[in-house]
């Protein structure tokens, strides 16, 4: 992790769009390092394979991620470090309530697709703001790094949504299950 001796913006003053740019790459660092320790947790908790592996996978590109934005610190000359990410952390903690719910292994599944769908959709607004920001200031070297991993935020949304359809199913076909126990 970058360590510079700028202190952190958390309880500057935002004066203009590069000190907003920085407070914001300081939250999406915190996010995503945030998601980094969360994302082995629902691996684990995942029942179907695909998803297991999708979360997986996408912890290892979390970790590109993470080192994508200390790259970015180290350029500007500033600390990665600011306050935690409150939205991550609470999209987390539902993910977490997910994992603790006793159901059926797919409505389980489908309930860990949900969590960590609202999960991408947050990284995709943060990450095409900080990109636009970064262009706006002339940065186009960190645009770029940030439009990169925009894009691979919206393929694992994709693939998550893939998965969804599947599983979905599946969830519905067990509370059909149930309904079918219940009349006997």
């Amino acid at each position: 992790m970058p360590t510079k001796t700028k202190p952190a913006r958390s309880s500057a003053k935002l004066k203009n769009l590069h000190d907003l740019f920085v407070e914001q790459l300081q939250d999406i660092y915190s996010a995503e390092t945030q998601l980094v320790k969360a994302l082995p947790q629902m691996a684990k908790a995942a029942n179907d394979d695909a998803l297991r592996d999708a979360f997986e996978e996408h912890l290892d590109q979390t970790k590109v991620h993470v080192e994508r934005l200390e790259s970015i610190f180290d350029r500007l000359d500033d600390d990665a470090k600011g306050r935690p990410c409150k939205a991550m952390k609470g999209l987390i903690a539902e993910g977490e309530e997910m994992i603790e719910e006793k159901a059926e292994p797919a409505v389980k599944d489908a309930g860990l697709i949900a969590a960590a769908q609202r999960i991408e959709h947050y990284e995709i607004a943060s990450y095409g703001c900080v990109r636009t920001y970064a262009e706006l200031l002339g940065d186009l070297e960190s645009a770029q790094v940030l439009q990169t991993t925009l894009d691979e935020e919206g393929e694992t949304d994709k693939k998550l949504t893939d998965l969804a359809d599947s599983l979905n199913l599946e969830a519905e076909s067990a509370d059909e299950g149930d309904e079918d126990e219940d009349e006997e």
